[in-house]
């Protein structure tokens, strides 16, 4: 009898002890929409989104991340929300494939009582003709558990046309008085894509240089794309193009590859401007071949996006927008760095 209690006692201690140190960490599960894996950019961002997660977590604390591809499809990506919200999602992290579904994509998250950060693509009001206005967007405003994280495209585009006016020769090769250039877009909805191309533009107007535009195309983001623009245009205007301007450094990359298979040379009788500051796209401009690109950070992006859904975790306040700067990367930056 005296055995078979010490038995049981030291049993008792055994399942105590495996009790109190197997108790299970808290785990929230976080959904994560990007509008396209093949994103250049949004590969970084994404990546990045889930290593500082996991470098957040603690005995305590784990989250379990669900990451889709948008395939740049709304209604596939409308179809991921569903399921995130069936799925009893604890937070949702939303790249949208198309801002102008953000009130129906907005309404629904809400209404099913999750908190929602939407990055990288900006949602803005619309005017009742459906044109884009230069103001918040109230479905971000009116909602205490919805906020954005981004960096403002204008500055971007402004950084792109400074950096040509801070040439020597402003961007004039010919120096017939007028910048001559080409302009290769992301996705015309994208407000992104919208401010690049009018403030690189608006930079050199605003610091009293002509400007000549040649041609204006959509690349969609696109590396190949922007490669057979870019042909394009040298096949038609050659010489007359002293600039490139490509809204991301995806296109910008193709487009160096057309200048030099056109024979032409960046920083002697052509200059090429990209966004984002992708690996390949600084080492370009390193070597001379890129005349410059825009820090879109990336790490700074999506640090500040895991760390206010965490807040909304914890049942904190936030604020509705969050800022990210962009940083000029020319050859004098990579050459300091």
């Amino acid at each position: 009898m005296k055995k078979a209690f010490s038995v049981l006692v030291a049993l008792m201690l055994v399942l105590g002890c495996f009790s109190f140190s197997s108790a299970e960490a808290k785990t929230y599960k976080v959904g994560v929409s990007i509008y396209q894996f093949t994103d250049n950019f949004m590969t970084l961002y994404r990546n990045e989104i889930e290593a500082y997660f996991k470098s957040l977590e603690t005995e305590d604390v784990k989250f379990e991340i669900t990451m889709a591809d948008g395939k740049n499809d709304m209604a596939e990506q409308t179809n991921q929300i569903q399921n995130f919200i069936t799925q009893g999602m604890d937070v949702i992290i939303l790249n949208l494939v198309q801002t102008s579904s953000a009130d129906a994509v907005i309404d629904q998250i809400v209404a099913a009582g999750i908190p929602l950060v939407l990055i990288n693509r900006e949602p803005l009001a619309y005017d009742a003709d459906g044109n884009t206005l230069d103001e918040a967007y109230e479905g971000i405003l009116n909602n205490a558990q919805v906020c954005y994280v981004g960096a403002d495209a204008r500055q971007s585009g402004t950084f792109q046309g400074e950096m040509v006016a801070e040439l020597e020769n402003h961007g004039d090769i010919n120096g017939d008085g007028k910048i001559s250039y080409i302009m290769i877009e992301g996705d015309p909805e994208n407000i992104d894509a919208q401010y690049r191309t009018e403030f690189s533009v608006k930079a050199l107007v605003d610091a009293g240089y002509e400007v000549e535009c040649l041609d204006d195309q959509v690349g969609n983001w696109d590396q190949t794309k922007g490669q057979e623009l870019c042909a394009n245009a040298l096949t038609a205007y050659g010489d007359k193009i002293e600039v490139v301007f490509c809204n991301n450094d995806a296109m910008a990359l193709g487009a160096a590859t057309a200048i030099q298979t056109a024979g032409r040379v960046v920083g002697e009788d052509i200059y090429l401007l990209g966004v984002d500051a992708l690996e390949e796209a600084v080492q370009l401009v390193k070597d001379g071949e890129m005349t410059g690109t825009v820090l879109n950070d990336h790490i700074g992006q999506s640090h500040a996006a895991v760390d206010v859904a965490i807040k909304l975790l914890k049942g904190e306040e936030i604020d509705n927008y969050y800022w990210v700067d962009y940083v000029k990367v020319n050859k004098e930056y990579v050459d300091a760095q």
